[in-house]
């Protein structure tokens, strides 16, 4: 079972402390949200907990071993990490796009057995088996962010960070990339996003965490944690019957 722990982790970056303390744990069948203003540090927070960024002080342990302690691949065997930026450089089937995740095995300079196995599960499960021969290049943005996603599902790691995964992208294909999330935590895997829309964390995650400043200011069930009260505090949302406009 996948356990992922962060101990008093601070993390600085140009002088600046972005991550301050966190404490931290989060178990298999998870999905848990990250949520926050803009700038309150939720993207530093979730690569420091992949392993991508060394802290300042403090450390995080999956499975009891330290992230930063493990061979580069063995960590991308138990982790798989979804970033922000996902721009192509040149030309790629979808189906060798997909395969980069399973670089940790070997592929994609051999896809077979294993590996093609693994890559046609992860383009099953998000709808674009049908897709893997088309050029990366002519898919919708819906489409692109899905293939983008079946990498990171290919590794078959049983951890997933992605990072607003459903950024830039309309309703329909934000809650398509979410259920997907939802369904791996629901199969057993851990997942942690960043998220910036409230409403979609509330619906599909089991568990919301809310970083302000650095550090996490609340951390529970997403009824429980969005509050009227929290909304007014972390998000400078008042109660007066009107909209406004969040920033998360």
């Amino acid at each position: 079972m996948t356990r992922l722990v962060a101990e008093r982790l601070s993390i600085r970056i140009g002088g600046r402390r972005i991550v301050d303390g966190v404490d931290l744990s989060a178990d298999a069948g998870e999905f848990i949200g990250l949520i926050g203003p803009n700038g309150a540090g939720k993207s530093t927070l979730l690569r420091a907990l992949a392993g991508l960024i060394r802290p300042a002080s403090g450390r995080v342990l999956l499975n009891g071993a330290h992230v930063l302690e493990l061979d580069p691949r063995e960590l991308a065997r138990r982790r798989s990490y979804l970033p922000q930026q996902r721009e192509l450089a040149w030309s790629y089937s979808v189906e060798a796009v997909v395969a980069l995740g399973r670089f940790a095995y070997g592929a994609p300079r051999r896809l077979e057995g294993a590996d093609r196995a693994a890559v046609d599960r992860a383009l099953a499960a998000v709808g674009l088996h049908g897709f893997k021969d088309r050029d990366a290049f002519t898919l919708s943005g819906g489409e692109t962010a899905r293939m983008h996603l079946a990498r990171a599902l290919a590794a078959e790691a049983p951890l997933l960070f992605a990072d607003e995964p459903t950024s830039s992208l309309d309703i329909r294909h934000q809650i398509e990339i979410m259920h997907i999330m939802s369904e791996a935590a629901e199969a057993g895997g851990l997942v942690l996003a960043a998220i910036h829309d409230l409403a979609l964390a509330a619906r599909f995650c089991s568990r919301l965490i809310v970083v302000d400043r650095g550090r996490i200011v609340a951390d529970g069930l997403p009824d429980g944690t969005l509050s009227a009260e929290r909304l007014a505090s972390v998000f400078a949302v008042e109660e007066d019957g009107r909209s406004y406009r969040l920033s998360p």
